[in-house]
């Protein structure tokens, strides 16, 4: 008896934001209806998806994101860090030469 009363719970909920939609209608990647009687694959504790095949998709696009993500981290640090080195070591240079005079 306990089982029924949860899943009813999870397609009951609505997430904050979002009044009058229920979580657990449809697949987050293909909107196809979720039916009430078949398996859900969760993702990132809930989102859910009809089949493992679209919640892999879905962890394939975010993973992609994520690795674009940082690279363009590393590129805008490598950038900061070429024009805040970059002009220290021409001073230091200039430094020298003069010092050397």
């Amino acid at each position: 008896m306990a089982a029924p009363v949860a899943c009813a719970f999870f397609f009951d909920a609505e997430p904050l934001g979002e009044p009058g939609r229920h979580a657990l209608d449809a697949c987050a990647l293909c909107s196809k209806p979720l039916a009430r009687n078949s398996d859900i694959f969760m993702y990132k504790g809930d989102t859910p998806f009809c089949s493992e095949e679209c919640r892999y998709e879905q962890m394939h696009h975010d993973a992609a994101y994520a690795r674009q993500a940082g690279r363009r981290k590393q590129q805008q640090q490598r950038s900061s860090g070429r024009r805040e080195g970059g002009g220290a070591s021409v001073s230091a240079k200039a430094d020298v030469s003069v010092a050397s005079y």
